[in-house]
Parts: structure tokens; C-alpha cells; sequence
């Protein structure tokens, strides 16, 4: 069995802390970190481990931990240069995930150039949309399109091993499209229908989001 995700968020404005409290009502374990002692102070009733630190600060991010942190939700759209710091460290750091808030497209090439392993623009996607995502069991990653699609890597289930894709009829039973098959470090676009599925597989797939809570 899986051990409880761990989640850190940097930036604790209207959309970091909407992120946050989302995924603390869903009982995650979050670190929430703004550098403003006000702000601390403001969300500490709803945020049971909130602090008030640098995190533009190599220091800083050792001294929490942040390292063995499974994924970093980077909110500080409005400070590039804090941001680019943030997810600099903690990609050095050794944080498995790191996915920053961008204003704008040029910041998106920005973050991701540095190590963000996904960029979000807010206006396309809440803190508690990305909150709901994230929290989304069986999911190893997503990374939204649209307000309504989105390309997810779904771990192959225990019912589906030993069936190939004409016995599963995915595409009827959940709404999408595969566009690759994952094994270790190789991806495969040229998919078959006879294409048997095992335990070892990832799934990468196109799908209406609203659509994904089908596969819990």
C-alpha cells in the first residue's frame, strides 16, 4: 500500500492557498510557506503547518526538508525571479515533482527551462481544480490542456493485466483516447489493439477530466 503523498506549496495567495486548503480538507500532509508573516498568520487557522520562510534560500530549503517532499506547488506568479529560485532548488534538492504557477507564456518556457516539471496558468485552472488533480487516485501525473482535457499517465489495474485493448474497450468504458504506452523509461506511440497490458505498464491518455473519477 501507497504512503500518504506529501505536499509542499510556496506562495500563499488566493490560489496557493486554495490549493493548500484543498488538499489538507483531503487529509495530505502540506507544508505551506509564504514570506510574508501577515499571510502566515492570515491561513494558520485552516493550514496546520504553516510557516513563514525564504524559499529563495538553498538554506532554508534544507533546513525544512523540502527534499524528501514528494511535490511542490510553486505560487508566485508574480515574483519570476523567486520562482525560477524555488524550483531551482527544489529540483536540486531531489523533490520528485515541482509544479509552478506562470503568468505567461514566456514565464512557462522560463520555469520549465529550469526544472518545473509542469507550469499552470491560473486562469485556465484553479488552485482547487489542480488540488483535485493531484489528489486523483491512480493517477502518476496530469497535465491539463483545457478547462476540460487533459493528458494523464494512468497506472494499469490489477483487472486489466493479461487483456489487450480490444478485451478492455477503454475508450467505451472511460471516454479516452491512448495515445502511448509507458514501460520503464520507453514510450511507445505505436499502439495496437492486440497490445497486452501488464503491471509493469503506464498508460498515457487524452482524456474529458470530468470523466477521470470513472477510474477510482
Amino acid at each position: 500500500m501507497k504512503t500518504k503523498k506529501t505536499y509542499a506549496v510556496f506562495g500563499l495567495g488566493r490560489y496557493g492557498t486554495a490549493v493548500a486548503k484543498e488538499l489538507v480538507d483531503n487529509g495530505m500532509e502540506v507544508i505551506a510557506i509564504d514570506s510574508e508573516q501577515k499571510i502566515v498568520n492570515d491561513v494558520a487557522a485552516y493550514l496546520p503547518v504553516c510557516k513563514c520562510a525564504d524559499v529563495t534560500d538553498a538554506e532554508v530549503i534544507s533546513r525544512l526538508g523540502i527534499g524528501n517532499i514528494d511535490t511542490v506547488i510553486v505560487c508566485m506568479a508574480s515574483n519570476l525571479e523567486a520562482s525560477v529560485m524555488a524550483v531551482t532548488l527544489c529540483k536540486e534538492a531531489g523533490v520528485k515533482t515541482v509544479i509552478a504557477k506562470c503568468a505567461n507564456e514566456m514565464q512557462q518556457k522560463i520555469l520549465l527551462r529550469v526544472g518545473a516539471d509542469q507550469v499552470v496558468f491560473p486562469e485556465n485552472e484553479s488552485g482547487i481544480r489542480l488540488a483535485k488533480n493531484l489528489l486523483s487516485s491512480g493517477f502518476i501525473d496530469m497535465i491539463s490542456l483545457s478547462k476540460d482535457v487533459s493528458i494523464v499517465e494512468i497506472d494499469v489495474k490489477k483487472e486489466w493485466c493479461g487483456k489487450n485493448l480490444i478485451e478492455l474497450k477503454l475508450r467505451k468504458k472511460y471516454g479516452f483516447n491512448i495515445v502511448a504506452i509507458k514501460k520503464g523509461e520507453n514510450i511507445n506511440a505505436n499502439i495496437t489493439p492486440e497490445q497486452v497490458l501488464d503491471a509493469e505498464t503506464t498508460l498515457i491518455v487524452i482524456a474529458n477530466t470530468s470523466k477521470l473519477g470513472k477510474l477510482k
